[in-house]
């Protein structure tokens, strides 16, 4: 099981298909003063937690091209990266507390990225 450094490194993985609300995401937060990783997919997004461990954060979008959807991928970094903070976003498929990883929160597109930066910001406390 991989280590992982706290949130309060302020490093987040964004993983998002769509390259407009990608970019969007990447220049608040960059904005916000977080670095910030970004993959399309999440074959790539686990590429990156593995070469990058201070990724405090990931941000997925439920629906992505490739052979693991975002829920799967949120399951995976739980099982693997147990403290990293996980956030799942989705505008087509409504989920419920139990498709969730433990210790993951939803947010149904579209969402406010300042509500998510307070949320971010709160569990690096």
């Amino acid at each position: 099981m991989g280590q992982r450094k706290p949130i309060a490194n302020k490093t987040i993985l964004i993983v998002e298909d769509e390259a407009i609300l990608r970019f969007d995401l990447v220049d608040f937060f960059e904005h916000a003063g977080w670095r910030v990783f970004e993959a399309t997919n999440a074959e790539s997004a686990i590429e990156l937690l593995d070469r990058h461990r201070e990724i405090g954060a990931v941000l997925t979008d439920v629906n992505m091209p490739g052979s693991m959807d975002g829920l799967a991928l949120a399951h995976h970094v739980r099982r693997r990266y147990p403290p990293t903070v996980l956030f799942v976003v989705s505008g087509n498929v409504p989920l419920d507390s139990e498709d969730l990883p433990v210790r993951t929160a939803f947010m149904p597109k579209p969402f406010d990225p300042h509500r998510l930066l307070r949320e971010l910001e709160a569990a690096s406390l």
